[in-house]
């Protein structure tokens, strides 16, 4: 992530949550700023509620065709990890990357990429929809998260599917700085989550998150995590750093980014 961008980011967060006043029938009532981080959260509640009622029937996002491929697609965010790990996956050609899967599981797993082609695939042609306002269409190829999920095994209190990646954004000494994200087991099961390899016929490009990536088309491009290194099953977030389900989630943005 380029400084300029982390600094438009923040600018936008800011702006948001540093506002004291709302307009209100042509009055300006001055809020404070824990008070207005309230009032946005319990309108993304509403949101993710009202749209889940909507969907409850699994409806998917709207698909494309080849022809509707974008020339173009960003590479956003990190465009290569720095981390010694990630360098050393690398240059092996990503031989010893495992996935590993933990947390609230009967059967954690560590898949390697071969054993992930292996499974039933699933290609996807979908518009991106980026929270700075740009949009692409991609196809993306890879393995839905439901049935490995399933072979996991979830214990009965799991609820939230928490993705570690392997790019840091911000160098702490914590490990804050590092990028993860969360969905919920409804969007984990809906069949257009995927975990992709592959990008418009070919391997997933180190600039847009080899060797693999979240795919969750019903959500925000901040969403669709990439570089990823591990899942965990979990039943509530509050280890997590800021404890909001994600890197940009811990500095402000909505953890339910419905499109």
């Amino acid at each position: 992530m380029t400084q300029s961008i982390l600094t438009r980011r923040r600018f936008f967060v800011g702006g948001a949550l540093g506002t004291g006043a709302l307009a209100l029938g042509g009055a300006s009532v001055f809020v404070r700023q824990t008070d207005l981080e309230a009032i946005l959260h319990s309108a993304e509640v509403l949101t993710m509620s009202a749209q889940r009622k909507l969907l409850a029937q699994w409806p998917l996002a709207r698909e494309f065709t080849v022809a509707d491929i974008s020339p173009t697609f960003r590479v956003n965010g990190t465009h290569v990890p720095e981390s010694d790990e990630y360098t050393a996956l690398l240059e092996n050609g990503f031989a010893d990357w495992r996935l590993k899967v933990v947390g609230l599981v009967d059967r954690p797993l560590a898949l390697c990429l071969s054993d992930l082609r292996k499974l039933p695939s699933r290609t996807q042609i979908t518009r991106h929809d980026c929270v700075e306002g740009w949009s692409a269409i991609g196809q993306w190829t890879g393995v839905p998260l439901g049935p490995i999920l399933k072979a996991a095994g979830l214990k009965p209190n799991a609820r939230f599917v928490v993705f570690h990646c392997a790019d840091e954004l911000e160098r702490t000494l914590d490990g804050s700085g590092r990028y993860y994200e969360s969905i919920d087991l409804g969007d984990a099961f809906h069949p257009q989550t995927i975990l992709a390899y592959a990008m418009n016929g070919a391997d997933l490009s180190v600039g847009h998150g080899a060797p693999l990536r979240l795919r969750v088309e019903r959500q925000l491009g901040y969403k669709q995590a990439k570089y990823l290194m591990g899942i965990e099953v979990v039943d509530n977030f509050d280890r997590f750093f800021g404890g909001k389900g994600g890197f940009w989630e811990d500095r402000g943005y909505e953890w339910y980014a419905g499109i």
